[in-house]
């Protein structure tokens, strides 16, 4: 039996507060991340994500101080990412309270640091990030991008994929820059190709418009549907999404999932 698809709504930060951009730039304020946590958990989310966008671009670590705040008042799972450049911040960041941690440039620049945050905290508590862009001159066709979608790295994301799948993490979440924020659907082919390849969950990100984009996203293959422009500006409530989802013969969470 096919296990409940997870809606998790995104809260993607900068200088403490929820912002949104289109294609990583652009950037407009959107709220307060304590106030759209508490939010999103009223309305059903599944799990939350928090991602610290500029923290690895301003060299700096995730602001441990909005996690603590955060993880006091969500009442489901949550991931924070950002700035997680190696063991002793990922160990600030679990022990302020975060469920998950997800690493992305860090990880990729040094690979080490994924095997080791996995014997660690165990693969459940692990998520890659991989931020991707459309490149005819790799295999697979889209390029691992790191530094918040600023910097190409010529390297195939789904061959990062597969061996960061390797090393036991639990979910891969491939963000489309073209997507983010576009509104015109998620990027299927990156999903498709890393559902054949990989055994971690594969999270949809980057693209969300209506609901025909999320039910696209589980028919190829992702488990976690995250979003954030569509909810932070309510344009598709989650009750809304979990009705159609379920209209459709997708198994969803009808209650919210308390935290492990």
């Amino acid at each position: 039996m096919q296990k409940p698809i997870r809606i998790m709504p995104c809260l993607d930060m900068q200088h403490g507060r929820v912002v949104k951009g289109v294609h990583f730039v652009d950037i407009k304020d959107v709220a307060d991340p304590v106030e759209c946590a508490i939010a999103y958990c009223k309305q059903g989310a599944d799990e939350i994500a928090l991602l610290d966008i500029t923290a690895t671009v301003e060299g700096r670590p995730t602001l441990i101080d909005v996690v603590r705040k955060v993880t006091e008042v969500v009442t489901v799972p949550f991931t924070v990412g950002g700035g997680i450049s190696d063991m002793k911040i990922a160990e600030l960041v679990i022990n302020a309270g975060a469920d998950r941690i997800s690493v992305g440039s860090a990880g990729l620049r040094n690979p080490d640091l994924i095997k080791q945050l996995v014997k660690e905290f165990g693969s459940q508590r692990v998520t890659v990030a991989i931020d991707v862009d459309h490149n005819p001159a790799v295999p697979s066709g889209y390029e691992v991008y790191i530094d918040g979608g600023r910097t190409p790295t010529g390297k195939d994301a789904v061959e990062w994929a597969k061996e960061v799948d390797g090393y036991g993490v639990s979910v891969i979440l491939p963000t489309s820059k073209r997507g983010d924020g576009a509104r015109l659907g998620y990027d299927l082919p990156i999903i498709r190709a890393l559902k054949k390849e990989v055994s971690a969950e594969i999270v949809a990100s980057g693209g969300a418009g209506n609901l025909e984009d999320f039910y696209d996203a589980v028919e190829a293959g992702a488990t976690i549907l995250l979003a954030a422009s569509v909810f932070h500006f309510r344009i598709i409530s989650i009750p809304a999404l979990k009705s159609y989802l379920k209209s459709k013969g997708v198994p969803v969470i009808e209650r919210q999932m308390e935290r492990q």
